[in-house]
């Protein structure tokens, strides 16, 4: 366990890097412009930059810990960061150094409470993996285990010893980190950034606590139960603890190896379709997803290679926790063929995330803004998700997303390198400009769902390097636009109703008012008659209306296909008499009823 001197260290270590950078980030961004050194600043921020990722991937291995998470976020941000500093983190995702094995068998011993030969048949001192938080030795489980589970082939996850201080200091360093960004009115008005830290910190504490892991690994596998696309290991709970997890050997080919998956007759251009399909099932249908995506905590395994994994069939008893109120998975499980020759499989499942449904919504209506190219309701999803404050002007960044859209909508990151460069610039400069404006903050509970996102399209554009991500959005955002169409359907249907139903009655109210007349039995009170000849008026009015918006909508629908002008021309007129049949009843109420 560490001792106290060197928890110090480590703590004054991370502030001073990070100290040290932020006061050159603000020289040079800030201080030297000024100066009218604006050109000077540009030529040399690529080379500033990749010596920062240099000397923090330096730190971060040396340290371990929860600076290894920092390094493997920014690792996966290929879309917005230079290749020379993603490369020069992207070993932080397998370079951690391992933990002597007397340490590791003295912890897992103190945990399971005997020998590691009595709980397992055979246990390997080398390690098939070394993570910031732990560590992975392939076991064979006892041949009593191995009866109950139906294999015998484990992987034992064990923590590294000290790791729970060592989490804390690093917990206290960005905490301080945070306080001091905080003060800069720039980074305030836009992030809170110690409650993104108490965030960080409590999917932090979870990740070390190994039977919170194992029921999450549970209930990913329900979540997915049917779904031949993916699969994760089953949990040996007579072998799991607080600090050691036993699980199903589930090794394959590591998703990031396109070589092995070329050997393997595997098309990495399909793995990245699939794998970006499968992580919007989790973020949009289920609301439980996958936050640590990386390269080591996804395999490709072809279909009945392991028998320890939970999929299908092995998960038919558990039960599905998956949300009715989400887009179901058809639009991407289409794409996937009814029996697939490979799967996924996910391990690692100590940092997850949830969606809330009232967030999943919103980030659906997000989708379908940036799949349709537009700009105001992007700008609108903006808000609702809680990336823009409700007071905030947004007339210019409307604006400017709609001529986004117009010039770059649809291309992928293949087609955007092709562009020319003075082009990007200015578009970039332009939207600094704007959203400077703007009061931009970064919602609650949205951490994890831009890491889970960031780590995907890093991914799938280096398994792919023409991936398009417009091309794996659009499909979820047609299901949505078809869903919602549909509630506004049953709306109208409701109305149609209502309307028919005043219409059927209407003939029998108008034959007793008339047989009221005759025998002299209506009482004189014009106002009353007037207000409700006024009604009776305005419902025969909402009839016609109904009746022109039936024939126009249907005349459209029916012309679109061969006659998609004409046929959207009608559409969009059969909107006047549907809002005047749906709204004249409402805003026509004057007086007593």
């Amino acid at each position: 366990m560490p001792d106290v001197g060197n928890t110090r260290a480590r703590y004054r270590r991370i502030l001073r890097f990070a100290a040290r950078y932020m006061v050159q980030t603000w020289w040079f961004e800030l201080v030297l412009p000024r100066f009218g050194l604006s050109g000077f600043v540009a030529r040399g921020r690529e080379a500033r930059l990749t010596r920062i990722a240099q000397r923090f991937h330096d730190l971060a291995v040396d340290l371990g810990g929860l600076m290894i998470k920092v390094g493997q976020y920014l690792s996966s941000r290929l879309d917005v960061l230079p290749p020379e500093i993603t490369r020069e983190l992207a070993g932080l995702q397998d370079e951690v150094p391992p933990v002597p094995f007397d340490r590791i068998r003295a912890l897992a011993e103190a945990e399971l409470g005997m020998p590691l030969d009595r709980a397992y048949a055979s246990f390997d001192p080398t390690p098939v993996a070394a993570a910031s938080l732990g560590q992975a030795h392939r076991a064979r489980l006892s041949p009593i285990d191995a009866g109950d589970m139906g294999y015998d082939e484990a992987v034992v996850k064990v923590q590294r010893p000290g790791i729970e201080v060592i989490v804390d200091t690093d917990l206290a360093a960005l905490r301080r980190i945070a306080g001091w960004l905080s003060r800069v009115r720039f980074v305030a008005s836009r992030v809170d950034l110690p409650s993104l830290v108490e965030e960080f910190a409590t999917t932090s504490l979870e990740e070390i606590d190994y039977v919170n892991e194992a029921g999450n690994a549970e209930r990913f596998a329900a979540s997915f139960a049917g779904d031949p696309r993916v699969a994760a290991p089953e949990v040996v709970w007579e072998r799991t603890t607080r600090r050691v997890l036993t699980l199903a050997d589930v090794t394959a080919i590591k998703i990031n190896d396109r070589a092995a998956l070329v050997a393997a007759g595997i098309d990495p251009k399909a793995v990245a379709q699939q794998f970006a399909a499968v992580m919007f099932d989790q973020l949009f249908r289920d609301g439980y997803f996958h936050a640590d995506p990386h390269p080591g905590n996804i395999f490709v395994t072809p279909v009945g290679v392991l028998s320890g994994e939970t999929d299908a069939a092995a998960s038919a008893s558990t039960q599905v926790t998956t949300d009715a109120a989400g887009p179901a998975p058809d639009a991407a499980s289409a794409a996937s063929p009814a029996s697939p020759a490979w799967k996924l499989t996910f391990i690692d499942f100590g940092m997850m995330g949830q969606v809330p449904d009232g967030l999943r919504q919103a980030l659906q209506q997000l989708m379908i803004a940036v799949a349709s190219r537009d700009g105001k309701r992007l700008v609108e999803s903006f808000r609702s998700v809680g990336f823009l404050l409700p007071t905030a002007e947004t007339a210019e960044l409307e604006r400017a997303m709609t001529e986004l859209f117009a010039r770059f909508g649809g291309m992928g990151f293949a087609e955007l390198a092709q562009v020319d460069e003075r082009e990007l610039r200015r578009f970039a400069i332009e939207f600094s400009d704007v959203m400077r404006t703007l009061p931009f903050q970064l919602p609650e509970n949205f951490l994890l769902i831009i890491r889970a996102m960031s780590l995907t399209s890093g991914m799938c554009s280096s398994l792919d390097p023409e991936f398009n991500m417009w091309d794996a959005v659009e499909p979820y955002a047609a299901k949505l636009l078809r869903d919602e169409r549909g509630n506004i359907v049953q709306a109208l249907g409701r109305e149609a109703m209502s309307v028919a139903g005043t219409a059927w009655r209407l003939p029998g109210r108008l034959d007793k008012v008339v047989d009221r007349i005759e025998n002299g039995r209506l009482v004189a009170n014009s106002p009353r008659i007037e207000h409700r000849m006024a009604r009776l008026e305005r419902t025969a009015g909402r009839i016609v209306s109904a009746v022109v918006f039936v024939g126009l909508f249907l005349g459209g629908i029916l012309l679109r296909p061969d006659e998609p002008v004409w046929g959207g021309i009608l559409l969009g007129v059969s909107v006047i008499p549907l809002l005047h049949a749906v709204f004249a009843g409402v805003f026509g109420r004057r007086g007593p009823g």
